[in-house]
């Protein structure tokens, strides 16, 4: 499974995963450029673009039964890789999951945020997405943080939605009951770009339910790709 993390996040995520899942799944957390081991490369902004160089990177990979996993951002991202590989004729995922992400083809609740000044920048940030306080109220990290985010947001305020067939490949759906950007009415609309099975739940928390229910979230994404394996 290709894990895809939030904005501003990179691969050190999902660093604890791989502890909760069997040896029957290998995981892969994707580290996009301009954040942790490669910060000093330049940034990514839009979502074709980084859809295109992650079905470049993932090629090798694709000769074994796969499936995505997104958080926020990561799941936007992973949306377009499905459709890029389908493009090129590749391997698709028998399983896309997604979380704490609206639908794409919904309207965004959030205005643009990429533009802002800091201080109102960091102001709708709170406001739209609770980020972790711990690190949020370190200057130092924050410092660290903020041009990866801002080129993130700027990948997410810039996207528009073009109409193409839906997966056929089933989608589970997480949300946070009190995500004020990706509230679960507008993530569960994420059934309209499946043909196959759709599942979805929804976690006590907002937006960064990924620390404050991750057993819980982990449990159904396990117990999914184990019922895959079984039927492989």
């Amino acid at each position: 499974m290709f894990c895809l993390p939030y904005a501003g996040g990179g691969a050190s995520v999902f660093n604890s995963w791989p502890n909760s899942f069997s040896d029957t799944i290998e995981l892969h957390a994707v580290q996009l450029p301009g954040r942790e081991s490669r910060y000093n490369e330049p940034k990514f902004t839009d979502v074709h673009q980084t859809a295109n160089a992650l079905a470049d990177s993932i090629k090798p990979y694709l000769d074994r039964p796969y499936a995505l996993f997104g958080y926020s951002m990561g799941a936007l991202v992973a949306f377009e890789l499905i459709r890029e590989l389908r493009r090129r004729g590749d391997p698709l995922p028998l399983q896309l999951f997604t979380a704490a992400m609206r639908a794409p083809q919904t309207p965004p609740i959030c205005p643009s945020l990429a533009h802002l000044p800091l201080d109102s920048f960091l102001e709708k940030m709170r406001h739209y997405y609770d980020p972790p306080q711990d690190a949020w109220n370190l200057s130092e990290l924050l410092e660290i943080i903020l041009p990866t985010l801002r080129a993130d947001m700027k990948m997410c305020d810039g996207y528009i939605h073009n109409l193409e067939p839906p997966f056929e490949c089933p989608i589970h759906a997480f949300a946070g009951q009190d995500d004020r950007s990706s509230p679960p009415a507008i993530v569960r609309e994420w059934r309209q770009q499946t043909t196959e099975d759709f599942d979805m739940d929804v976690f006590d928390g907002t937006h960064f339910f990924i620390n404050t229910a991750l057993d819980d979230l982990q449990r159904a994404v396990i117990s999914r790709l184990e019922k895959i394996v079984r039927h492989l």
